[in-house]
């Protein structure tokens, strides 16, 4: 199945302010890019880097006035939703990977110490592993009310906690802490989510946030908000938690002026008749 998601994105300075995107998926992950393009207006230059968490970073300087980002791709994804295993058991911290301890660990949006009480109290009782995780998942969906605007990027999950109220990025917070106060490894994930196989959503499209956790040896993807499989997701980021995938860092008085978000599912073969003829094939 092909997807094509993007975004564009406007921004204006009253002075060159140096600024940091994450909207560009990686080359592979739970997806193959078939087609990427970029495109700056004016066209400042841009320079590409790798994080510490492997995500795919831009860099740039925006000018003075206006500058226009735009990011489209064409991506194949596994046509199934997201999958289940609700026989995997908990791997024990001893024996968790070196490398995946910092996602047991308190960060700035996820004061794991703050939600250990009552991450016991809710889900001690329930056989750990993937059934446990997926009970954070259905109390947040059930005791969380999303609400666009409910909250800021400066909002933490246990203040997403305490209001009971949030967007994407605090489910993707609060299961998060929850996880981790139960010495689950979880990390915060940004992407493109396709409304594909669900009922309509009036709502403009935005970019998603969800979680993973790491389950007897391998991470898998858990989303509080949406609590149902998914099919078509397209990974931009992960990180500790959205601090480390930030749509955007600006070092200055970059502003946003307007955003639009798209990820949808591509009719192949409405696709291929579009095209154009050359020499009487597929241009």
């Amino acid at each position: 199945m092909r997807v094509r998601v993007g975004c564009s994105m406007v921004y204006e300075s009253s002075h060159p302010t140096p600024m940091l995107l994450t909207v560009a998926p990686p080359q592979q992950d739970n997806h193959r890019l078939i087609e990427t393009n970029r495109l700056l207006d004016p066209a400042v230059p841009l320079h590409d880097y790798i994080d510490g968490f492997g995500n795919h970073i831009w860099r740039l300087v925006a000018p003075i006035g206006t500058v226009q980002i735009t990011y489209d791709a064409l991506a194949e994804v596994l046509p199934m939703p997201d999958p289940t295993f609700i026989t995997l058991p908990k791997t024990p911290v001893e024996y968790l990977p070196d490398e995946v301890l910092v996602f047991t660990l308190a960060s700035r949006h996820c004061p794991v110490d703050l939600f250990i009480d009552d991450a016991w109290q809710l889900f001690g009782d329930i056989e750990d592993g993937w059934t446990q995780v997926q009970a954070i998942c259905d109390w947040l969906h059930s005791n969380i009310t999303y609400g666009a605007g409910s909250s800021t990027a400066s909002t933490s999950g246990w203040e997403a906690y305490q209001a009971r109220r949030g967007v994407c990025r605090d489910f993707a917070h609060l299961g998060i802490a929850f996880c981790r106060a139960l010495n689950f490894p979880a990390r915060y994930v940004s992407g493109y989510l396709p409304d594909i196989n669900v009922p309509f959503d009036p709502t403009p499209m935005d970019f998603h946030a969800w979680f993973e956790v790491y389950i007897d040896g391998a991470w898998h993807t858990f989303d509080a908000r949406h609590n149902r499989p998914r099919t078509g997701r397209v990974v931009i980021a992960r990180g500790r938690d959205a601090v480390d995938v930030s749509l955007a860092t600006t070092y200055g008085s970059a502003q946003l002026m307007s955003i639009k978000v798209w990820a949808e599912q591509v009719d192949e073969e409405a696709r291929l008749e579009a095209m154009p003829l050359k020499n009487g094939h597929l241009a």
